[in-house]
């Protein structure tokens, strides 16, 4: 059986942008993040499995990041990013999973990845 969050697990700041694109004025488009909110949330580490050791060769680590479901936080998608505020890492959102009970959301999250 898991423990059950509350409040008290959400240890870390995490802001969640989302790519803005431009026209940089000479035809050639470019993409800015852009913050759309921020919050506590609660990180789980993944430490084993075939891909998650794969990555770590690669220099990627992934990990969950979980925080309240919030009508906010439902518009988020895997074309955004997750960026831990006190270290400044941003990460790929590889998967969004809603718990069971609707109150949290997991963000299957990976660092060390270009993204285009």
């Amino acid at each position: 059986m898991t423990k059950q969050r509350t409040a008290g697990d959400l240890y870390h700041s995490y802001a969640f942008d989302k790519r803005i694109k431009t026209k940089r004025g000479d035809g050639v488009e470019v993409g800015d993040w852009v913050q759309q909110f921020d919050c506590r949330a609660g990180v789980i580490n993944l430490r084993g499995g075939e891909s998650v050791l794969a990555g770590r060769l690669q220099g990627q680590h992934s990990q969950i990041v979980f925080i309240r479901a919030s009508e906010v936080a439902k518009e988020a998608t895997t074309e955004w990013q997750a960026r831990d505020l006190r270290t400044g890492v941003a990460y790929n959102i590889r998967e969004i999973t809603r718990s069971d009970d609707r109150m949290w959301l997991d963000f299957l999250c990976q660092s060390g990845v270009v993204t285009g």
